[in-house]
């Protein structure tokens, strides 16, 4: 079977505002929980179990907030782009959201090597939190109205 060379396509949930909002607000609420337990965890004093909370939520943030970054930029921001051209600079922000999330949890990864659950630490995974939301409202009004 030959390869293609095409680019994927988004799926009909990208494309869609009440669907794709969903996904916004579903991925939002996890790693929200997710942080809330990891801090609730370091509260109680239980490093050990902080720690595989931290681990679980890196790896939340990969493969679903992240995941979702990159299925966007593999063809809905292309597509949008194409269809609207005057929403490039638009989709060039957004992919920068993207950026920002990328490079936040490689800190976040370096970091913890050198400081474990520091307080730099636990800020940048905060951050990830105010960022994604910002970038979700905006992509949904700048996107989609």
């Amino acid at each position: 079977m030959a390869a293609t060379n095409s680019v994927p396509k988004s799926g009909p949930a990208l494309k869609q505002l009440s669907a794709h909002h969903a996904i916004h607000e579903g991925g939002l609420a996890g790693a929200v929980d997710k942080t809330n337990d990891m801090m609730d965890y370091l509260k109680k004093g239980d490093l050990e179990t902080a720690n595989r909370a931290a681990d679980a939520l890196i790896d939340y943030w990969l493969t679903r907030i992240i995941a979702h970054a990159d299925s966007e930029e593999a063809g809905f921001y292309e597509e949008v782009a194409t269809q609207k051209p005057e929403l490039k600079d638009t989709v060039i922000q957004l992919t920068r959201d993207h950026d920002l999330l990328r490079i936040i949890v490689k800190d976040i990864e370096e970091l913890r090597e050198k400081e474990n659950l520091s307080p730099g630490v636990l800020h940048r995974f905060h951050s990830l939190l105010v960022v994604n939301e910002i970038h979700s409202r905006d992509e949904e009004r700048l996107l989609f109205e």
